[in-house]
């Protein structure tokens, strides 16, 4: 059979492929640590469990409006509102079916053929396979260790062309854990509004901050600035809810609409019950996000402590999100990667046939050198973990 041409340009996800093997080698009896897989191990908090089990329960179990039910709207505007001091209409704001599905489906809109779109290497997996789908160009801006895995607006400038139509911004991080400043978001702005640049801030991340470390997105710097930006977000990492399936998105309403539009005939509305829930995340206590980000906060010191103490490991120190994104190659000449493969892959490979942990090449990530570990998981089984991939280094000699 001979398929469409678009899903040759792309690969599968490679941390659900990692975590699907990791689940098959512990459904065949191997103990494996996981450090693969990028949700919270926390429960989702059980207000939030209530609010969908009433809706059940009232029977809130039909269509909804395409775009979100009103009163999660006005939770999210209020919520822009109290944490980013940011203005929205109901009109500018999407509901969508998770996080993924904000970004795909704001792609679609605003990505033409030829259209070049900044991505920031290290980045997250899916981000230029999803400007393919969108048959945009993915322009890939390769960040340093050194400098913190940040661009600059140097290193910006150097890669606008005329064909440059947006730029993607993911702070803090997956998977370096990065977090820009506000500082450095200025000086950034300068290069975009020049350029008028469309910027897409995946703020996933925004409440998981260390070091009493604040906030801030553009579209929070300067009205111009948020004219130009589409905020994302979702309900998946903060309230232990990746299952949910709940993402939305503010912007400039033209697009915004488009978006729906786009989803009224694919997915229609986001899950009824779910919405449900992202209201009363949203709405309700805030107790369990402020005690998953100082439990976060523990396991990021604990897990850097432990690399800092294998042999020619680095790791740049995370300011947010749930993961380290330690560099290897030191061991890397000690591998015998298949033809092709790249090294970040074969030492991900080693690591689970000979220390039984999962990690994720940095490959996916656009950068070879590091593998991607994230610590939602317990203290325990970071200890083991860690305590393995010692072992395991040590027989490469």
């Amino acid at each position: 059979m001979v398929l469409a041409r678009r899903i040759g340009q792309i690969k599968p996800s490679p941390t659900l492929a990692i975590d699907t093997k990791c689940k098959a080698m512990i459904a065949g009896g191997v103990d494996i640590v996981n450090f693969g897989i990028g949700e919270p191990d926390f429960e989702t908090p059980d207000n939030i469990k209530e609010a969908a089990i009433k809706a059940i329960r009232d029977g809130f179990t039909r269509y909804t409006a395409v775009g979100g039910i009103p009163p999660l709207i006005e939770a999210i505007i209020k919520k822009f509102q109290r944490d980013n001091g940011l203005e929205y209409r109901p009109t500018e704001v999407a509901v969508s079916c998770g996080g993924k599905h904000s970004l795909y489906n704001l792609f679609q809109v605003l990505f033409e053929s030829g259209d070049e779109v900044i991505v920031p290497a290290p980045y997250w997996v899916s981000y230029p396979p999803m400007l393919l789908l969108a048959d945009a160009i993915p322009v890939i801006l390769d960040t340093t260790e050194a400098d913190g895995f940040k661009i600059t607006p140097a290193s910006l400038r150097a890669v606008i062309t005329p064909r440059t139509k947006g730029l993607i911004l993911n702070s803090p991080s997956n998977p370096t854990g990065m977090v820009y400043t506000q500082a450095e978001l200025e000086a950034l702005a300068e290069v975009i509004l020049e350029h008028k640049l469309f910027v897409i801030s995946d703020d996933i991340y925004e409440q998981i901050l260390f070091d009493g470390q604040k906030f801030s997105n553009l579209a929070m710097l300067d009205p111009q600035l948020k004219a130009q930006t589409f905020v994302l977000n979702g309900v998946s990492k903060t309230y232990a809810m990746t299952g949910w399936r709940i993402g939305y998105m503010a912007g400039p309403e033209s697009a915004v609409k488009a978006v729906v539009k786009l989803q009224s005939q694919s997915t229609s509305n986001p899950t009824s019950i779910a919405q449900m829930a992202a209201l009363e995340a949203i709405n309700g206590p805030q107790d369990a996000v402020t005690a998953m980000v100082k439990e976060f906060a523990w396991r990021r010191n604990d897990i850097l402590a432990r690399l800092g103490q294998l042999p020619g490991v680095t790791c740049v120190k995370p300011g947010g999100a749930f993961y380290v994104f330690p560099n290897f190659s030191a061991h890397y000449d000690k591998l015998k990667p298949a033809a092709d493969q790249p090294a970040s892959d074969a030492l991900a490979e080693y690591l689970l046939t000979e220390a039984h942990v999962a990690a994720v090449p940095g490959s996916g990530f656009g950068e070879d050198n590091c593998i991607r570990f994230s610590y939602a998981t317990s203290r325990e089984r970071i200890a083991t973990g860690l305590d393995r991939i010692a072992q395991a280094l040590s027989k490469l000699g």
